[in-house]
């Protein structure tokens, strides 16, 4: 990002009105403090996004600002600049008219850059300006192409009697190839293609890469927005010497192939940290291997930025900053529960209160906050780390998961006696935890006492803005999405076409769909009574709470999801 002085900085987002003074004032403050960039501090208080600055930057320097994920662009003008110097210089083509290239920029006032990159392609320069994250996105998406290619290109480079026998039903036959494999595991091809497949998985925003083995061929997934796509079927040969290189990387035992086993790999791609949660699981085929990428990146994301509509935003910001009480985050598993409770935290992580938490792994480590690993074989478990941490002066305390009635015991506990207290469940809805609480045997008078709010969420995939198109549904769609309410004329859903951007799927990103229960005096009263969640729920909507598929509903309104995405994701039909 360009280079400027803090004050500089400050004044022009007041100015131009995206900030406050009294925001300045206190992201300043944590800037001093931790000694972050002010911008950084800015974006990841929620006060303004990057593109946000980028923008009046722009309109400063009198540079056009460009966004580049609205934009197809060009393979063949990108290769007109190196990939070594697009990196260094974080630059990539966007427009070519006679001899002048549109070039956008992390700094259109580097004339070192603008002067390299005229002298290499003899174009004239015109400099526009984007996000650094965009930019970063471009490059990787442009020059990542060919990682597929590469990797087949090197396995065919690997030959079959390379490893020897592989029947691993013979003892003998299972020492020669372990010989062969503590040879092959560190050279050059098989570190080559288990490097690129993972660096393509981080560059198409997978969150997991499954490698699956079967009776002749190894097949190679990545799940992208919470849906698998096979990428690659690499030969049967390279199957063992590819899941020994993980298994090396993470810290496991190659040796080791009938019990599941579990790792961890860190490693930094373009700049950025990131662990894989290694799991292995023995098969009928042979091992299977998967990774789960987590992006350390992402835990510095606001809460603005996980798809909450204002309303919900503003209710749920409200209540994560109540001093003490309990916050609950439900919903199944792979609906962001974690980045949400990571994203309180870091918007509750000031330096002026200590924060704890006890997770079953810790995910992400976060600076500034105290983090413990469960060990059950240890006998360190959730209710024994919670009580721990109760004579450690906390403020604010996260647990992992509410899996037994003496963790939530504890956990209520914590919150009655004046801590916060953050933590998930497993259930369908927001008013469903009260329940579910209540038969894990806290009383339900401690859970009306101590319980301030609920979010239930899913994720629905984004509808890829390249592609975006409208179309009128037909009055039985709209029915079926419980719109009646609204009238069947005079809609129009969004859909994507399907493109290169979005991998003809017609999605790109994820948002979250969410419902936030505020426990108000009369949801107490009727907690105390042991009211059903039915009636919970329906006094929770007159006082003023936004059910899930409202929100779902609200979301394909606006082109943000479509309807299919959301019958896909949120039980539309079994509303109220």
């Amino acid at each position: 990002m360009i280079s400027r002085s803090k004050d500089d900085l400050g004044k022009l987002l007041v100015d131009e009105q995206l900030i406050t003074n009294r925001q300045l004032e206190k992201a300043a403050t944590q800037s001093e403090r931790t000694s972050e960039p002010l911008q950084k501090v800015l974006i990841s208080l929620g006060f303004v996004t990057e593109k946000d600055v980028v923008e009046a930057l722009g309109r400063q320097m009198g540079v056009r600002f460009v966004d580049l994920e609205a934009m197809q662009l060009d393979p063949e003008l990108a290769r007109l600049i190196p990939e070594h110097l697009a990196q260094r210089y974080k630059v990539i083509p966007v427009g070519q008219q006679d001899n002048r290239l549109t070039l956008a920029m992390v700094d259109p006032l580097n004339v070192i850059a603008l002067d390299d990159i005229r002298l290499i392609t003899g174009f004239d320069i015109d400099p526009v300006i984007s996000t650094d994250d965009a930019i970063t996105k471009a490059l990787n998406g442009q020059f990542g192409v060919t990682a597929i290619a590469e990797v087949e290109g090197t396995m065919k480079d690997i030959s079959a009697t390379d490893f020897g026998p592989m029947d691993f039903d013979d003892a003998s036959d299972e020492e020669l190839s372990l010989d062969k494999l503590k040879e092959m595991v560190d050279e050059a091809p098989i570190v080559r293609v288990v490097n690129l497949i993972i660096s393509q998985a981080i560059n198409d925003k997978a969150s997991d890469i499954h490698i699956e083995p079967e009776a002749k061929t190894v097949k190679v997934r990545y799940r992208v927005d919470g849906v698998l796509h096979e990428v690659m079927t690499p030969p049967k040969h390279i199957q063992a010497p590819m899941t020994s290189r993980i298994k090396i990387m993470a810290a496991m035992d190659i040796a080791e192939r009938r019990i599941p086993q579990d790792g961890k790999i860190h490693l930094t791609h373009d700049g950025r940290e990131y662990d894989l949660r290694v799991s292995t699981v023995p098969c009928v085929h042979g091992e299977k291997t998967v990774m789960r990428i987590l992006d350390k990146g992402s835990v510095q994301l606001g809460l603005n930025k996980l798809g909450f509509s204002h309303y919900n935003l503003t209710l749920w910001e409200s209540i994560v900053e109540k001093p003490y009480g309990m916050l609950l985050v439900t919903g199944p598993t792979g609906s962001g529960k974690s980045t949400t409770l990571y994203s309180c935290l870091n918007k509750l992580n000031k330096g002026d209160r200590n924060l704890t938490t006890v997770e079953d792994p810790v995910e992400y480590q976060i600076g500034g906050i105290n983090q413990v690993q469960t060990n059950n074989k240890a006998g360190l478990t959730f209710a024994k780390a919670l009580k721990a941490f109760l004579r450690q002066d906390p403020d604010i305390i996260m647990v992992g998961e509410i899996r037994d009635g003496e963790t939530g015991k504890i956990a209520v506990e914590a919150a009655l006696t004046g801590h916060l207290v953050l933590s998930t469940l497993h259930t369908n809805d927001a008013c469903g935890a009260i329940s579910r609480l209540v038969e894990m045997g806290v009383e339900p008078f401690l859970v009306s006492s101590a319980l301030i709010g609920v979010l239930a969420q899913r994720l629905a995939r984004n509808i890829c803005p390249n592609c975006k198109e409208s179309y009128r549904p037909p009055a039985e769609a709209i029915r079926k999405f419980g719109m009646t309410v609204y009238g069947d004329s005079d809609i129009n859903f969004f859909r994507g076409r399907g493109c290169d951007h979005c991998k003809g799927t017609g999605y790109r990103g994820r948002t979250g769909i969410h419902e936030v229960l505020q426990i108000t005096e009369r949801v107490r009263g009727m907690v105390l009574m042991r009211a059903s969640t039915a009636e919970i729920r329906q006094a929770a909507v007159e006082d003023g709470m936004r059910v899930m598929q409202d929100d779902a509903v609200e979301k394909v309104l606006e082109g943000v999801t479509s309807m299919e995405e959301c019958m896909r994701v949120v039980y539309v039909e079994g509303s109220e």
